[in-house]
């Protein structure tokens, strides 16, 4: 069958001229704001805090004056404790990553805000102690980083412990910060050490392989090559380098599992945020802590989710996500009764386009209790998604370098489309034994693909993604669910030639709005759906791929393709019940 052509944005030289213009203009100056006014507080600078093993870390603690013991708000990270704006000399120096991957809306901190950290001048007037403290090998700590290994858990276990048991301390400890600062939190917490009371990892990927390193089974070759560059700069990391170690090992072996936290296991409260923006990066892993957090523990912990489409750092450091933590560390740290162990365990924010949600709702659990489970099935023949398998077979195919397939469903009446999504494909390879399967969901509205935030501040993202390498088949059979396939990754089978295999696709999660005509379009294609360039593309999001080959597409009763997706009616306001009824 003939390769339909693919849908795009409307681009025109000005709006391309326009992206450059606001690419330069957000680079030279960053939506943030710094406010360099000193609270009236205690701070200690580097402050040692002696390990198991004798190595000496290095905290700073903010505190309010006075002798009456307060709560603690920590974080550990290896990128330095003291690199804040406060401590440049114009007093508002700002991590380049604000330049690289811009916000849609401001970013307000304090001069002594670590990167990703907790605002100490939020926290403190609030009668909490923020310790910020310089993870191993990082800062002015001794020793070499182990990044992702036990010997962080030691570490961040011995710093509870520490911080738990000051003069100034109550005995009570929470976690808090995003992404490192959230990731850090879950293998310490699978401890349960006896000052740690709750934790709020916000935004961060639970599986190393999964997640971050080989989504699908892909190798992602761009955000990590970033990542670990710059954070071998920051801090003294423990060779071998973890870029050559992260391409050595193409399997889940069992060096992922080692460095893979075990979050059913985790021991206290728990306050997740799931971001629908993050599916390069920490989308699937932050759900994964919420579906299975404490759940092999005799009595399972409380949790709840924050969901959000916006901008992660203007997300997390904005008033309306502040005041959430806040009252959620109330309650597990100060024993205020303030109706959160009232709540309904989900925040549900729905969005019909961009980073604003249109309507946002309280929740029992995840996905939605009531959503309607719909099965569309792929016709090869006129690339629509319908209620049936359609009559005739059909074979459709793609290059693995080539625009890629796209079927379309269009909306019968309005309504909310939430949570992941689960693609079956019958698929044949042509020329390859193997086929790297990148699958992309957009909504269209007008003819137009309707865009919203996404990972690394690109802001043309489409409502989710999913990726497959289909040699990879096994799954894993006590993670699976109808909605949510999990790969074992542990062994890779060949394509022969002429054999059909079914291939299962993850979609990340969302929350997506649509109008009765709007269309929902699948897109399958042999490399990644965007472009890697900093005006218009994901950058750095990239991916290996397979240059050759062909992947064919079965569709018909024999070989019945199809997407599985929750639907409701529309529900919800703009409004947010949560901080409706905060005191």
């Amino acid at each position: 069958m003939p390769v339909p052509p693919p849908q795009r944005f409307r681009h025109s030289p000005a709006w391309f001229l326009g992206r450059v213009a606001r690419r330069i203009r957000l680079f030279a100056k960053p939506r943030v704001d710094v406010a360099t006014a000193e609270p009236d507080w205690i701070l200690e600078r580097d402050v040692p805090v002696t390990m198991r093993d004798g190595t000496v870390l290095r905290v700073n603690v903010f505190r309010p004056r006075g002798d009456e013991p307060v709560p603690v708000i920590m974080s550990a990270h290896p990128y330095g404790k003291d690199a804040v704006p406060g401590r440049s000399r114009s007093g508002r120096a700002l991590n380049p990553q604000y330049r690289i991957m811009p916000q849609p809306d401001r970013v307000g901190i304090s001069a002594w805000t670590g990167w990703e950290a907790p605002d100490p001048a939020f926290w403190v007037p609030r009668g909490y102690a923020v310790v910020n403290a310089d993870a191993r090998g990082g800062g002015t700590s001794e020793g070499q980083a182990h990044l992702f290994e036990a010997q962080e858990a030691d570490d961040y276990e011995d710093l509870i412990a520490w911080a738990g048991t000051q003069p100034w301390s109550t005995g009570k400890v929470g976690l808090d910060g995003v992404s490192y600062l959230a990731l850090s939190q879950y293998a310490v917490a699978a401890r349960a050490p006896e000052q740690l009371a709750a934790i709020c990892p916000w935004e961060g990927f639970s599986d190393l392989y999964r997640d971050f390193a080989w989504p699908g089974g892909i190798r992602e070759n761009g955000f990590a090559v970033l990542w670990s560059t710059l954070t071998a700069r920051a801090a003294r990391v423990a060779p071998p380098p973890l870029r050559r170690e992260l391409a050595r090992h193409t399997t889940r072996d069992q060096w992922y599992r080692d460095r893979t936290p075990d979050i059913d296991r985790i021991g206290v409260p728990v306050l997740v945020c799931g971001s629908f923006s993050d599916h390069n990066l920490h989308t699937r892993g932050s759900f994964e802590v919420f579906r299975r957090a404490g759940q092999a523990r005799p009595e399972r912990p409380r949790r709840w989710l924050y969901t959000h489409r916006g901008g992660k750092w203007a997300t997390y450091y904005s008033t309306a996500a502040a005041s959430i933590r806040a009252r959620f560390f109330d309650h597990t740290l100060r024993d205020l009764d303030n109706g959160w162990d009232a709540l309904p365990p989900v925040r549900l924010a729905v969005y019909e386009s961009g980073p604003t949600p249109v309507a946002v709702t309280a929740e029992s659990e995840w996905p939605p209790a009531d959503l309607r489970m719909r099965r569309l099935f792929l016709d090869g023949m006129d690339g629509c998604l319908g209620d049936g398998p359609s009559r005739v077979t059909v074979q459709t195919g793609f290059a693995m370098n080539g625009p890629g397939l796209e079927w379309t469903w269009r909306i019968p009446e309005d309504l909310d489309v939430i949570g992941p999504m689960s693609l079956r494909l019958h698929v044949s390879a042509r020329a390859a034994d193997d086929l790297t399967l990148f699958v992309g969901v957009r909504k269209i509205a007008e003819g137009a693909v309707v865009p919203f935030e996404g990972s690394y501040g690109f802001d043309r993202a489409w409502m989710s993604y999913g990726w497959q390498r289909a040699g990879f088949r096994d799954l894993d059979p006590e993670l699976t669910t109808d909605l949510h396939p999990v790969h074992t990754f542990e062994r890779r089978v060949p394509i022969r030639p002429g054999e059909v295999i079914p291939v299962d696709i993850e979609l990340r999660e969302h929350a997506t709005r649509f109008r009765a005509g709007e269309e929902l379009r699948l897109v399958v294609r042999g490399r990644w759906v965007h472009s890697r360039n900093p005006v218009t593309g994901s950058f750095p999001a990239g991916y290996v791929r397979r240059r050759g080959g062909t992947a064919i597409i079965h569709t018909g009763p024999e070989h019945p393709s199809s997407l599985l997706l929750g639907h409701r009616h529309p529900t919800g306001s703009p409004g947010e019940p949560w901080l409706e009824k905060a005191p």
